[in-house]
């Protein structure tokens, strides 16, 4: 807490101080707001969705169950005298409506809808999460895009430390030059070799695959280059000694350049889980079959062409934010530490 409060003057505020706390506050409300305002909308019934002004909070409308009917909308009648009492409405015809206590629902009379101030609670509709995981098989397009993004990060972690490795430790002819055409591949769009890829995919018979969602993006020139320039800083004294030791160039790359370049390969790691989480064109292209749909097309497929179901759609868009951040929380201290060593900026 003493952190949060720190001031340049230990007795007294300086206007730079509270210029500061002004910015970070704001930098906190425009960060985390729109996440806060997602969770919340998601436990929200679709009506509650439509009201205008919207709100922050999933308010319901309070309903009173009275003797022989089913249960009634609750109000607060604003009277004449400028008394107000609860009432329970029958109808509603045009500006006006049929109201009745909700002792008494036999007794009705009829009043303008402006006198009216519906009686709202907080009310989580949990069915927004339980309802398509349980009769959707959104547990089944969670199972897809874990087995996407765990497996693609591992062959992505391998292929690209190995090429790193290489163009890092070895000394050759044009390692200048196949760096700088890794590089260079950065610069073409993904949908200028979209086509080219699908009709590899289509021959290699990896459509409708979960396999054609992970090799085609497995090689990343990112994750060559961030791994390369931390392998520049790792001593070369350690592996000639390895070398000397009749160690074999995996057991090198293995069990000395892998463990001590942990830092870069958790940034990259990161990296891969949220680009292929969050991957949609290339699913998209080379998935048909609604079996082995990630959640992101799944996602897509409440997008109705008369009608979207928001409440579903916020609800399990919060379920795929959930795994990034999990991932995020847990390695994010290894992000500045590999990204300064690295040479990323």
């Amino acid at each position: 807490m003493s952190l949060l409060l720190k001031r340049r003057h230990r007795n007294q505020w300086h206007w730079t101080d509270v210029a500061a706390y002004i910015y970070l506050c704001l930098g906190v409300v425009l960060m985390f707001g729109p996440v806060i305002w997602l969770v919340m909308s998601s436990f929200k019934t679709p009506s509650a969705l439509m009201e205008f002004p919207p709100s922050l909070l999933p308010l319901t409308q309070k309903m009173a169950q009275s003797s022989g009917r089913e249960a009634l909308p609750l109000y607060t009648l604003t009277q004449a005298d400028g008394t107000s009492r609860e009432v329970v409405q029958l109808h509603r015809m045009g500006i006006m409506a049929t109201i009745a206590s909700p002792n008494h629902p036999d007794q009705t009379s009829q009043v303008s809808i402006d006198a009216l101030t519906p009686e709202r609670h907080i009310e989580f509709a949990t069915d927004n999460y339980t309802k398509p995981l349980r009769e959707f098989n959104f547990l089944r397009y969670l199972k897809n895009s874990l087995f996407v993004t765990i497996v693609a990060t591992i062959i992505t972690l391998l292929i690209n430390s190995m090429a790193a490795y290489a163009l890092s430790i070895y000394e050759f002819k044009g390692r200048t030059a196949i760096l700088l055409l890794v590089i260079g591949t950065l610069m073409i769009p993904v949908t200028v070799i979209l086509v080219p890829v699908y009709l590899v995919a289509t021959k290699l018979a990896l459509v409708n695959s979960l396999w054609g969602v992970i090799l085609p993006g497995a090689a990343t020139p990112t994750g060559v280059f961030l791994l390369r320039q931390y392998m520049l800083t790792l001593p070369r004294d350690l592996i000639e000694a390895a070398r000397m030791d009749k160690a074999s160039e995996w057991q090198i790359y293995w069990r000395i350049v892998v463990p001590l370049s942990a830092p870069a390969l958790a940034v990259l790691a990161i990296f891969s889980v949220m680009w292929r989480w969050n991957d949609f064109l290339w699913p998209l292209v080379i998935l048909n079959k609604s079996e082995v749909y990630t959640l992101q097309i799944a996602l897509n497929a409440f997008q109705g062409e008369l009608q979207v179901q928001w409440h579903y759609l916020l609800a399990m868009t919060v379920v795929t934010l959930l795994p990034v951040s999990l991932v995020f929380v847990f390695l994010q201290r290894f992000i500045t530490s590999g990204i300064a060593t690295t040479g990323m900026k």
